[in-house]
């Protein structure tokens, strides 16, 4: 993909933004399954699922365990929201996203990965930037 992304809310009722950010948490949380499974992991972990607000980008906190007793933590950050973007990634395809990038092989670059303080490692993964490469 080339074009710029941006995480736009995907219902169209936006007048309960509180139950669309539970929904947000709760679709990642229950994409821990799918996770693991994408990353050839035994088991998954969503330890942290911050919905999209205007002040923030979406985060999604994911603790893969290996058959080998292998862990990995590994933070994703969802798209920047903007209007000038061209195209969207709505909240309901950051999960799959998530998943696309365990499956591909988890490739880290400098291109994708940002400086983040909460992360493990100090990075995470800017999923629209991984999208455009």
């Amino acid at each position: 993909m080339t074009a710029a992304h941006v995480l736009a809310l995907d219902l169209d009722d936006l007048d309960d933004l509180t139950d669309t950010a539970q929904m947000f948490v709760s679709k990642l949380r229950a994409s821990a399954a799918s996770f693991a499974a994408a990353a050839g992991a035994e088991s998954a972990i969503v330890r942290e699922a911050v919905p999209p607000a205007r002040h923030r980008r979406s985060r999604c906190r994911v603790v893969l365990r290996y058959a080998t007793g292998e862990e990995s933590d590994v933070t994703f950050l969802g798209p920047v929201s903007s209007p000038a973007r061209a195209r969207e990634v709505t909240m309901s395809q950051f999960d799959t996203s998530i998943q696309l990038w365990l499956h591909t092989g988890q490739e880290r670059s400098r291109r994708w990965l940002v400086p983040d303080e909460d992360a493990a490692g100090g990075v995470a993964v800017d999923v629209s930037a991984w999208l455009d490469r």
